[in-house]
């Protein structure tokens, strides 16, 4: 795999800070859509920017480490929401439904065997990864394909005319893997990475907290070898969803990172090739403990603190809307002069 993702044209830039300086508005007034709607305009090398046919992609997996109780959920609601997803039950099919989003759910790993259907994409890599408290989740040859095959699909997705693509996951286990993997490539203490996932107690925090431990202890991880930390620690829906940012931000695509396990895949994808961040809207603050630690140390700034933790992209589908009104303020806001309003004084 080779990934070449250059810092987006900057020779617009000048001329979208004017555009966006001289609109009827005090400077700044429209907040974090401002430097937005720049981003987008850079990366898409225009001062028109457009939205052209935004696509969901929720990567489904199974983890081993659920058997060491990592979780209070079995592994088989994995399955279960991958079916709840393609009957439209799921809020992640609210949210898009409400914002005209297209909706792709893909069988990265998921410990099931799926009946084909329009929505349902089948690139699974194997039934589920082994458990990393006793073994790597994953072999790197496995690694390596879940990450062509997730450039492959962003790459498909551009291919059919969308632009923007947002990014979500399901998979029971999958807070223990985006923990040790942020434990690991930001060299943080697992207590400051791990959360409560799908709701366990006190107790079963602290258990979550010990096994994942002893799990980092059991792996001697060669220093900056971000596929191994991968293979060791991720899952198949991981690797592959860091495959798919990669590959859709080398195509010139807007990036929307869902909460605390899709930030864990761009967290992997920005050790290999870091310019990614310039493609990325951060949609929101997960309620997840080590998300706001995460944000933090890639200077992200989220658009939304809503207390969200759920996963399955619900987070990208919800802060749309304000990519959405980027774009438009950018397009169809009148300036000071084609609106005759007078400008701020100089003095």
């Amino acid at each position: 795999m080779k990934f070449n993702i250059a810092q987006p044209n900057q020779a617009l830039k000048a001329k979208l800070l004017h555009k966006i300086n001289h609109k009827t508005k005090p400077l700044g007034a429209l907040g974090m859509l401002e430097p937005m709607a720049l981003q987008i305009g850079l990366i898409q090398n225009t001062l028109q920017p457009h939205l052209n046919k935004p696509t969901l992609l929720v990567f489904a997996g199974d983890h081993g480490v659920v058997e060491s109780g990592v979780s209070p959920y079995p592994q088989a609601v994995t399955a279960q929401m991958v079916l709840n997803f393609l009957q439209g039950g799921a809020a992640i099919n609210v949210f898009a439904r409400l914002n005209n989003m297209q909706l792709r759910v893909v069988d990265a790993g998921v410990n099931h065997v799926f009946d084909a259907h329009p929505d349902l994409i089948h690139a699974k890599i194997g039934l589920g990864t082994r458990n990393f408290l006793l073994e790597p989740a994953m072999t790197r040859e496995h690694c390596e394909q879940a990450m062509a095959m997730g450039a492959q699909l962003a790459q498909d997705e551009i291919k059919s005319g969308c632009n923007v693509l947002g990014f979500g996951e399901m998979g029971i286990g999958n807070t223990s893997s985006a923990s040790c993997l942020m434990s690991v490539l930001l060299d943080m203490p697992i207590e400051q990475c791990v959360g409560r996932g799908t709701g366990v107690d006190d107790a079963g925090l602290v258990k979550k907290t010990a096994i994942l431990k002893q799990a980092l202890a059991q792996h001697q991880l060669a220093d900056g070898d971000v596929m191994q930390a991968l293979a060791t620690f991720g899952g198949f829906e991981i690797a592959m969803m860091a495959g798919a940012m990669l590959g859709a931000a080398q195509h010139n695509a807007l990036l929307l990172i869902d909460g605390f396990i899709a930030s864990s895949a761009l967290l992997a994808a920005y050790h290999l090739q870091p310019n990614i961040l310039q493609y990325c809207v951060f949609s929101h603050c997960s309620g997840e403990a080590g998300h706001r630690h995460l944000l933090a140390r890639l200077d992200a700034r989220p658009l939304l603190d809503a207390g969200l933790r759920l996963g399955e992209g619900t987070g990208a589908a919800l802060a749309y809307p304000m990519v959405q009104a980027a774009v438009h303020f950018l397009n169809e806001m009148a300036s000071f002069e084609s609106a005759g309003v007078s400008e701020k004084s100089s003095e």
